[in-house]
């Protein structure tokens, strides 16, 4: 349970830091984080640029706090989309079987055994740059995984006796996986939700920091790690220090998070 708690504690600061980071820009408090500096030579942390400057003229601090709005609508959206569609398909193919069943299941495990950066890489390609289309090509490498994990619980539960009264008292399909069959399935969904969260934010990273994910002039970790792979080696530590240390604790936020409702949800898990 405190690992849980750990991780709850981490992510609802991200979640404040994206929301808040507007509202201090308007203020005053932060500068545009795409708005070059009128002096763009790169400075160290200090009082007025609190995580320094880089050498494109960017203020870090701006950046990596924006930084945590734009993971998190890539994240959400992502994992939703990957929801919205596995969940469904996992209930129908589990509960119908046959044909429809094996036809599901041999393209949920094709995509499955994909590497999910190798599939995102490809599908960025694809798709191209923005938030909407870096969401798309995270999310196809998440479906699998809730069929995969609705699917299974689905078979177990159907042969249940209430889904057979159900049946017997004229319940048709629709009705079954609605009312019956969706609330007794979808308790695991979001520990796979807050796992996923934490690779998707992982994964987002890698696109930026190969330039695939979102425009490079976009506020986003792996884009500002790209942006200071030329400033390391003149010793501008601070260019990738910031931006990669926040993603790491967003990553380990969201999978302590996880982890911890693994074990809160399945208590055979506990110590």
């Amino acid at each position: 349970m405190q690992m849980m708690w750990v991780g709850l504690t981490i992510t609802v600061i991200f979640i404040l830091i994206a929301i808040l980071s507007p509202l201090l820009q308007n203020l005053g408090l932060l500068q545009n984080p795409q708005e070059f500096l009128s002096n763009p030579i790169h400075q160290a942390p200090s009082f007025k640029h609190w995580f320094g400057t880089s050498r494109q003229g960017y203020d870090i601090f701006s950046r990596t706090l924006f930084g945590a709005q734009v993971a998190w609508q890539v994240v959400i959206l992502a994992t939703a989309l990957s929801l919205i569609i596995g969940v469904p398909l996992g209930m129908v193919s589990g509960y119908l079987g046959g044909r429809i069943d094996k036809i599901l299941i041999f393209f949920m495990d094709t995509v499955y055994t994909l590497p999910g950066l190798l599939l995102s890489i490809t599908l960025a390609f694809v798709v191209g740059k923005g938030i909407l289309n870096a969401a798309i090509a995270l999310s196809i490498a998440y479906i699998p995984q809730y069929y995969r994990v609705v699917r299974n619980h689905t078979v177990s539960v159907k042969t249940e006796l209430f889904i057979e009264a159900a049946r017997a008292m004229g319940a048709n399909t629709w009705r079954v996986l609605t009312r019956y069959l969706f609330l007794n399935v979808i308790q695991s969904v979001p520990v796979l939700f807050t796992l996923n969260a934490a690779d998707a934010v992982l994964v987002l990273g890698g696109l930026g920091f190969l330039g695939l994910g979102l425009p490079p002039e976009t506020a986003e970790w792996g884009n500002d790690l790209r942006l200071a792979l030329d400033a390391l080696p003149t010793g501008i530590w601070w260019s990738a220090f910031f931006p990669g240390l926040t993603l790491t604790l967003m990553v380990v936020g969201l999978s302590l998070l996880g982890e911890g409702l693994n074990e809160f949800v399945n208590p055979k898990f506990r110590n």
